[in-house]
């Protein structure tokens, strides 16, 4: 992740941006819905969007075709849930591929799909799960930034499995020889995105607490804290 242009055959690539698309397009409608009832967001929105095309700028070389960053939509799901982070990873990954031929147009589509969809949705749901233990705010955003950073990777993985088969074992063999050299960067870049997501949300709460209480995510991750 991102998957360089034209590394992936034309029905993949395809295929991919096909999925993508109903994600994106109800991803634009809750986040307009979203704004148009909290204009008072747009702030947060645009800290959640510089703050994955910073981290998901940082790239390491890795597989073949691509690279090992941190994907920074953990915050933004954190933050707005894994609807709003579609459109916001798809501007971020369009405008990657067109001013730093950081992933590319014809990947367009599998890039969104590992980093805005999967990402997001994994890092969402993984707050919840932590919170409805009743653990503190820290230890939920931290495993949700982490999680969804690896759930990125590990789509990224099938997706080129899928698409590179081994010759003797199929995609089972080429997934976890992707998934084998990604976990060489991305284990410790997950655990590093894990922290600073901790790092910024306690920093947001610090300064602009009013604000976060009122986004429902925020509430289920810091009940042990407000306790």
């Amino acid at each position: 992740m991102h998957i360089m242009e034209g590394f992936l055959p034309p029905a993949h690539a395809l295929g991919w941006a096909a999925v993508s698309l109903p994600f994106l397009a109800w991803g634009l409608r809750a986040i307009g819905r979203d704004l148009h009832a909290h204009p008072e967001r747009r702030m947060l929105l645009g800290v959640a969007a510089a703050f994955a095309f910073l981290l998901s700028a940082l790239k390491l070389p890795s597989v073949t075709g691509s690279c090992s960053h941190p994907t920074g939509v953990g915050l933004g799901a954190a933050l707005f849930g894994p609807a709003a982070m579609v459109p916001v990873g798809f501007v971020v990954l369009l405008f990657q591929a067109l001013l730093m031929a950081h992933g590319g147009l014809t990947t367009l589509g599998a890039n969104v799909f590992s980093m805005a969809i999967v990402g997001p949705f994994v890092s969402y749901g993984v707050l919840r799960a932590v919170s409805a233990l009743g653990l503190s705010r820290s230890v939920a955003v931290f495993l949700a930034a982490s999680l969804g950073d690896l759930a990125t990777y590990v789509t990224t993985s099938a997706q080129l499995a899928l698409a590179f088969p081994a010759a003797a074992g199929g995609f089972g063999v080429s997934f976890f020889k992707f998934a084998g050299i990604f976990a060489l960067t991305q284990v410790p870049i997950a655990i590093s995105e894990g922290l600073l997501t901790v790092l910024v949300v306690n920093a947001m709460v610090r300064f602009n607490a009013h604000e976060l209480r009122a986004l429902p995510v925020m509430r289920l991750g810091a009940r042990k804290e407000n306790a």
